[in-house]
């Protein structure tokens, strides 16, 4: 399953914007300035929910830690296994780095 929005762009540059980003302090401040407090909780939520979910938690003990809805859960597991495996591919060079 490819979940691309078909009107959003690739080439849009707002992803070479992001590949300009230096440090984890400036990706903040970015991110900050571009959502709202809700839509950075939202995906700061996801992105663990996909970390937890990678590490082959079950979704109860991931609602207990995360406070995400089975519903989230759901929508993360299924872009894990049927998206483009860019949660993998990112949770596997963050676990390089370390």
């Amino acid at each position: 399953m490819n979940n691309r929005n078909k009107k959003s762009n690739p080439d849009n540059d707002l992803y070479r914007a992001v590949l300009k980003l230096k440090t984890p302090e400036e990706c903040y401040d970015f991110f900050v300035d571009l959502c709202t407090v809700a839509e950075l909780k939202a995906m700061e939520q996801r992105f663990e929910v996909a970390k937890l979910l990678n590490q082959g938690l079950i979704y109860n003990d991931i609602l207990e830690r995360t406070g995400a809805s089975s519903a989230t859960i759901s929508r993360v597991n299924r872009s894990l296994n049927y998206g483009t495996d860019s949660y993998r591919k990112v949770l596997a060079r963050l676990e390089d780095k370390e």
